[in-house]
């Protein structure tokens, strides 16, 4: 297979996916459309193909179902604003939280990978913590049944993590990862640590844990996935699910969006001074010339300004057929096409900043709270 067939998985940057249907057979992950009807609820990610793939779904659903205890588990890296890749792992933890009262969340504040990667110091992340976490109450995640901590201080993390280095060889991580420093070796166990606490038994023991990311950290779901097999005779753990959603490409088509490159991407902090030229220069699926695009139609598959309207911003069905349609026969243009995706854009940030500024004293408060029960624990056994 050539470099430009290959699909590529890096949590730390470069991931590049060709083909998603290659990743089943390539990486073992199950096609969505394979459970899609067990789903207790509908979505717009799961109607639009955002989510396609998982591994072991089917478990969570029956425990929702059931009204059986999971926890649902993610976190995002302290480096930066939130943007719409990391806005769509939000809405998942969202998701999942709201199927079921006895659903617990656990969010780790990534400051030990943030460290290890990108070199931010713990004492410099906190308000980029409180920042973040506060977009994540504004995009619907309930405060109630959160526990909110950061691995520098959650010493049961860094704990599992030493553990499962005992099981753990150089040439197994060099697989998966790929030739690293041993920070981030040491960085991708300790997150494997926040996947598996949740099943410690001062949080209620072994149970279904499903983690919502991009395909990109699915190197991280292999690795727990793997080492829960290795310590479940020692700790009863069950191995995690995950559910993946695509790469959110930049504004200029390339994968993926990522916060090393602010002009890449929208940021939910953007002003509409700034978003505005960022979506007037977006890649489009349109014709060369007004006259083609009237003769020829465009291309919306080809199109970032079409995938987001599909992905993020127009909730409506209706509306969405609506675009696709009127591109396909010519009949939109991509300069009112990407005016109107501005306006959708304008509004949903200004509403989401409000909504944000309400919600910094609870997210503060959270924070805080995290520290003194991590602090406070350090057993695993």
């Amino acid at each position: 297979m050539s470099a430009s067939e290959r699909n590529i998985l890096d949590p730390w940057g470069s991931s590049d996916v060709v083909d998603y249907s290659k990743l089943f057979g390539e990486f073992g992950i199950e096609p969505i459309s394979n459970i899609s009807t067990k789903f207790p609820r509908n979505h717009r990610l799961l109607r639009r193909g955002m989510w396609f793939g998982h591994r072991d779904l089917a478990s969570v659903f029956e425990r929702a179902i059931r009204g059986d205890p999971y926890s649902v588990m993610s976190g995002i890296k302290p480096t930066g604003v939130f943007h719409l890749g990391t806005k769509t792992t939000a809405e998942g933890m969202v998701y999942f939280q709201s199927l079921s009262k006895r659903s617990t969340v656990f969010y780790s504040v990534a400051d030990v990978e943030a460290y290890c990667d990108n070199g931010l110091k713990f004492s410099e992340s906190h308000e980029l913590a409180v920042s973040n976490l506060a977009d994540i109450l504004a995009i619907g995640l309930d405060p109630r049944g959160v526990y909110v901590y950061k691995q520098s201080e959650e010493k049961r993390v860094t704990n599992l993590a030493s553990v499962f280095s005992k099981k753990v060889t150089n040439s197994m991580m060099h697989a998966i990862y790929g030739e690293r420093n041993f920070g981030l070796y040491f960085s991708a166990l300790v997150q494997v640590g926040d996947i598996m606490l949740p099943q410690l038994a001062v949080f209620g023991g072994p149970k279904p844990v499903v983690v919502p990311v991009g395909i990109d950290q699915d190197p991280h779901i292999r690795l727990a996935r793997d080492l829960a097999r290795r310590y479940h005779a020692e700790f009863g753990f069950v191995e995690p699910s995950a559910i993946f959603h695509r790469l959110v490409h930049s504004l200029s088509g390339t994968q993926k969006m990522s916060k090393r490159d602010p002009g890449s991407y929208l940021s939910l902090s953007d002003s509409p001074s700034t978003i505005r030229p960022k979506i007037m220069n977006a890649l489009t699926g349109g014709r060369a010339t007004a006259e083609e695009q009237r003769r020829l139609g465009g291309e919306p598959d080809k199109c970032i300004i079409y995938e987001y309207y599909r992905d993020h911003f127009l909730e409506s069905d209706e509306e969405l057929d609506k675009v696709r349609m009127e591109c396909l026969t010519g009949k939109r243009l991509c300069g009112e096409c990407k005016v109107q995706l501005f306006e959708l854009i304008e509004k949903y940030i200004t509403e989401h900043e409000r909504k944000k500024r309400t919600l910094i004293s609870k997210a503060q408060a959270l924070l805080l709270e995290g520290s003194e029960i991590a602090k406070n624990g350090s057993e695993i056994f």
